[in-house]
């Protein structure tokens, strides 16, 4: 078993009125390797009390599966035989109601680019690597969001 840590820290700021509403949602999350990221509300969500420039949680979902997977990717291709040079993604999360008043990220679409050093996988073996590392990304087996790969 493996545990892991994350810090978040918020602070009501001077003049900010709590219980109107009227507070800004930035804050910051720490990780125990050193990592600070500034972290917000989405702006879809709460519009000019949220930092746009800050990562939001719905964000950090997406990235989360995107990271996920292509590690796990990277390392089935790996056992494959195959090289990897450079792996890019740019994922896609949707947000839909999904009952009166409830929404959820029921889907993010990752959409690999990848560089091969020498002949890459065919397009029946790559489609069987990327669903290799969907079947053992940790993220993926830990959320009920649909997660899929473009083109596959």
């Amino acid at each position: 078993m493996a545990a892991y840590f994350a810090d978040l820290e918020w602070t009501l700021k001077p003049g900010e009125d709590f219980l109107k509403g009227r507070y800004s949602r930035a804050h910051t999350l720490r990780f125990d390797g050193g990592a600070e990221v500034p972290a917000s509300a989405s702006p879809h969500v709460v519009g000019k009390w949220a930092d746009e420039s800050a990562v939001d949680p719905e964000e950090m979902l997406v990235a989360a599966l995107s990271n996920c997977h292509m590690l796990t990717f990277l390392h089935k291709a790996r056992l494959a035989g195959f090289v990897v040079v450079a792996y890019r993604d740019h994922a896609e999360g949707v947000m839909e109601e999904i009952a009166p008043g409830r929404q959820a990220v029921t889907r993010v679409i990752l959409k690999p680019e990848i560089e091969w050093d020498g002949a890459g996988p065919d397009a029946a073996t790559l489609a069987e690597l990327h669903h290799a590392a969907h079947e053992d990304c940790f993220i993926a087996n830990s959320v009920k969001t649909q997660v899929t790969v473009a083109g596959l």
